[in-house]
């Protein structure tokens, strides 16, 4: 998820609109006509999810990132040997050059 569009990629517009979603949704519960104790709890059980959301979230992003360095690190290393490949066979064809 590295569409950058304005500076923000997806992944932050995503979790900027989830964010809004329930902090929208917890200003509903208080404001919503009902008894103290049925409001606690309601307000317990969303917390709760944005807790559990907010986690399950954290653990995806953390796995996507460790995924992308592994693919990074693996890039790297084929690079790396391409171009120590590139470099042993110019030096072999420069002390062939120079031994003539």
């Amino acid at each position: 998820m590295h569409h950058n569009e304005g500076g923000l990629n997806v992944g932050a517009i995503l979790l900027s609109f989830l964010l809004g979603s329930m902090v929208g949704a917890g200003l509903a519960l208080l404001v919503a006509p009902q008894t103290g104790t049925e409001t606690r709890r309601r307000i317990r059980d969303f917390a709760e999810d944005v807790t559990d959301k907010a986690s399950d979230y954290m653990e995806h992003a953390k796995t996507k990132m460790s995924s992308s360095i592994d693919k990074g690190k693996e890039v790297l290393e084929s690079k790396k040997s391409a171009v120590t490949a590139a470099f042993e066979a110019g030096k072999e064809a420069y002390e062939r050059e120079v031994h003539k």
